[in-house]
């Protein structure tokens, strides 16, 4: 089971992002939680474990990025994706660098909305303009912080060769939860590819390993 929490105060809004997860994720049995407002989000972060969190910083209740910091501390293998009516590029900036998996503005169309949410779930870190679309950049581990063991995990069986659907069955995972996890491996190893992560991870394992 694939849990997602869609934390938006628009009803609408959430059922179309559901919706949309539903269409990426045809293969797996994905259960979606939805929260409304600031209070609702947390008992949800703290009680359960999530596989993805698509976030709207404006909620009633919230301040902005001291949640994603919040939630990021609480789940920190959990990727966030915020999907915000907010596009000011300072935000998005400070959003990645705390640890958002992707910025998307919610003034894109639907189509776009759930392409800019494949390419996270494809590994990339999606933002408006598309100057982290290719994985983040110059970021390092070292500025992003280290892998989790579930991560070490992943991008281990990535190093063997394994496929996503390999590595789900290895870990008894769904493949979407195969996808977020090498999202996030990108965006802290600062690359694009399977192949860069590879290289990077051997290249610099004791230091992901010795934190």
């Amino acid at each position: 089971m694939t849990k997602v929490l869609i934390a938006d105060d628009h009803p609408v809004f959430r059922r179309a992002l559901a919706e949309i997860v539903a269409k990426l994720t045809p293969d797996d049995d994905v259960e979606t939680r939805e929260a409304a407002d600031r209070s609702q989000l947390f008992e949800i972060v703290e009680n359960e474990d999530l596989d993805l969190v698509l976030l709207d910083l404006g909620m009633p209740g919230m301040t902005g990025l001291p949640e994603l910091v919040a939630i990021r501390n609480i789940a920190p293998s959990t990727p966030v994706v915020i999907v915000s009516a907010l596009e000011d590029a300072t935000v998005v900036s400070q959003a990645i660098n705390c640890g958002a998996a992707g910025f998307i503005p919610k003034s894109a169309s639907m189509e776009a909305l759930a392409d800019a949410l494949r390419q996270v779930l494809d590994g990339g870190v999606y933002v408006p303009g598309g100057e982290e679309s290719r994985g983040g950049g110059e970021k390092r581990a070292a500025d992003a912080g280290v892998l989790t063991p579930r991560q070490l995990a992943v991008l281990g069986l990535l190093s063997a060769g394994k496929s996503n659907k390999e590595i789900a069955r290895a870990l008894s995972i769904s493949d979407l939860t195969v996808k977020v996890h090498i999202t996030t491996i990108f965006r802290k190893l600062g690359v694009a590819t399977r192949t860069q992560a590879i290289v990077a991870f051997q290249r610099e394992r004791s230091q992901f390993t010795n934190h």
